[in-house]
């Protein structure tokens, strides 16, 4: 790799001549206001608030897409590119909505943050202002075209990490607009809810629907008893949202704020995670050894699942019939609970705490509707809406001590909390399948090495005794719908020769989804994966099969997996969702 020598503000360091300076300047420690520049996306240079001065050079340059040179001197606080910057944001703020205190994205905008650190103290422009339509015809996300700052990072995410192209620039000049195709709602066009584009979104122009009142008010009525669940991935994110550093296990502190808020039972996904692989795992085996359609193919990413309804139809026989861990646990709220505990179904109120977008538009499914007319899940919030409950409740998070989740549907294993990351379903599945199909025995080390790790797409295999014989298992796990999209076309063409794909939506996995606390990069997802693996190592029961509450619920009430009451409860079936386009 050639270096080259770049002296930013008197500071010199040795960078590949592929950098740009903005990059060089991150090595060098050196900040650099940026809107629409992001490290995981190409480069736009589009709204100039990087600017800086380079010597020899004529005028000023955008830091995000100008190349390094070897002997390079570059000024990044001078009064020109001072002004400059201020001139910039002051353009943006001037057709920006003044609503800052009461915005979703108060305190988390890098518009703000951005105009505060220039010392904007007021807008010298006026003029017309947009007055576009927001959006909200989705359970998932909402999209107000005023906010927007015309970055087009939402574009290159959706182009770049998911293949789908929802987003693009319409019309021009002060008319600009990011929109999708024909200025449809999210809903009539092929948007899998995936949240990829909030996740991006420097601004509120896009953010996930707020549902924090919605189960405020069912806190508040005393007739409702009211149940939460929380997703793997949310207890190594939420405590960046709360001011702790990215990865820290914070589950017990989670556990103590959703009781502090009011929760009468706080519960644990997990318990439906082991529940899934049992469910899946057994399925898996009855497509082995009966001669069903393979390769199979996970579904508890829901993001991937409206991709797969919508641009592959033909290959849902592939999709595993078991409902997601989220699915899974509303169907058990509103029928193992309500029975065992003598409560009436109509007082529940079922809350999911997800990492994800697309959660919110799962939940509306008609397929999880265990009692006609009443929903599994009632109301779906994302990492960062209970962290914005939290913060509404007064609730001193760091301070709090660790609690345990109510039993017994708090109880889970490793197997489980491996769930948040990509491999992790493939993994657990495999720590179950193997030990069935071998007696017992466990797989070598009970961790399957080959499925992690960030790679678009992971091949792996195992042999595992079926019916007397050593079988290859041939295995795929891919993470983000551009990397699905490459294993879809190989089933469909008939070259996969797979036996079981897992796919999750998101980068990374749910450690990576839509409704995690922002910023999010490939450090902090990184930090979020290992932490999920600590919680694995540490835990006492590593595989879902052997989870004693999993195992008292088939004994005590569903009987067998793919029994005819797990069958009824805790699978689901699929159809092609239509688009206009």
């Amino acid at each position: 790799m050639e270096l080259v020598k770049v002296t930013i503000d008197n500071k010199t360091v040795s960078v590949p001549s592929s950098y740009t300076v903005i990059e060089a300047a991150q090595v060098a420690g050196i900040h650099i206001p940026q809107l629409c520049y992001h490290s995981e996306l190409s480069k736009e240079g589009a709204c100039r608030v990087c600017i800086v001065e380079i010597e020899g050079a004529r005028g000023l340059g955008a830091a995000c897409v100008y190349p390094v040179a070897d002997g390079m001197v570059v000024h990044t606080n001078t009064p020109l590119v001072r002004e400059t910057r201020k001139a910039v944001v002051e353009l943006l703020l001037a057709n920006h909505p003044q609503e800052c205190l009461t915005c979703q994205k108060n305190n988390n905008c890098e518009l703000q943050t951005i105009a505060a650190d220039l010392g904007i103290r007021e807008i010298p422009y006026t003029g017309e202002k947009r007055n576009a339509e927001k959006d909200e015809s989705n359970p998932s996300i909402v999209r107000d075209p005023n906010k927007c700052i015309l970055c087009g990072r939402c574009i290159r995410a959706c182009h770049e990490h998911q293949g789908l192209d929802v987003y693009a620039f319409v019309n021009r000049g002060f008319k600009t607009l990011v929109e999708p195709a024909f200025s449809y709602g999210l809903d009539q066009v092929t948007c899998t809810y995936c949240g990829q584009c909030v996740a991006v979104c420097p601004t509120a122009a896009i953010c996930e629907k707020d549902d924090t009142e919605k189960v405020f008010d069912a806190l508040g009525d005393p007739d409702k008893y009211v149940i939460v669940q929380t997703a793997p991935a949310t207890r190594v994110a939420l405590g960046e949202a709360l001011g702790l550093p990215a990865g820290e296990v914070v589950t017990g502190k989670m556990v103590a704020a959703l009781r502090r808020l009011g929760f009468d039972k706080v519960f644990d996904t997990d318990f439906s995670a082991d529940l899934t692989i049992m469910e899946e795992g057994h399925e898996f085996l009855d497509r082995v050894v009966n001669g069903g359609t393979l390769p199979m193919i996970t579904s508890c990413s829901p993001g991937w699942i409206n991709f797969i309804e919508m641009k592959y139809p033909d290959l849902l026989p592939h999709l595993s019939t078991a409902k997601s861990p989220q699915g899974m646990f509303g169907a058990l709220t509103k029928t193992y609970w309500p029975e065992t505990q003598g409560i009436p179904v109509e007082k529940i109120f079922s809350v999911s705490i997800m990492p994800c977008t697309a959660k919110k538009a799962e939940r509306v499914r008609p397929q999880l509707q265990s009692n006609p007319g009443i929903p599994d899940v009632d109301a779906v919030l994302t990492t960062r809406e209970l962290a914005r409950m939290i913060k509404n409740a007064g609730i001193d998070f760091k301070h709090l001590p660790e609690e345990e989740y109510d039993s017994p549907l708090g109880a889970s294993t490793g197997a489980a909390v491996i769930f948040g990351v990509t491999g992790g379903v493939m993994e657990a599945a495999l720590r179950t399948v193997y030990a069935v199909l071998n007696d017992g025995k466990d797989l070598p080390g009970v961790t399957f090495m080959p499925v992690r790790g960030m790679e678009g797409i992971k091949e792996a295999s195992v042999d595992v005794p079926i019916n007397g014989q050593n079988v290859t298992v041939k295995l795929a796990v891919a993470h983000t719908l551009k990397n699905a999209k490459i294993l879809m076309d190989k089933v469909r063409a008939g070259e996969a020769d797979y036996h079981f794909i897992e796919i999750m939506a998101c980068p990374g996995g749910c450690i990576g989804g839509g409704g995690q606390p922002q910023p999010v990069n490939a450090d902090v997802r990184a930090a979020r994966t290992a932490a999920v693996y600590k919680v694995d190592e540490v835990m006492t029961i590593r595989q879902s099969h052997k989870n004693p509450d999993v195992i008292a619920l088939y004994e005590n009430w569903l009987g067998k997996p793919l029994g005819e009451k797990s069958h009824h409860l805790l699978h689901t079936h699929y159809k092609a969702q239509p688009r206009e386009v």
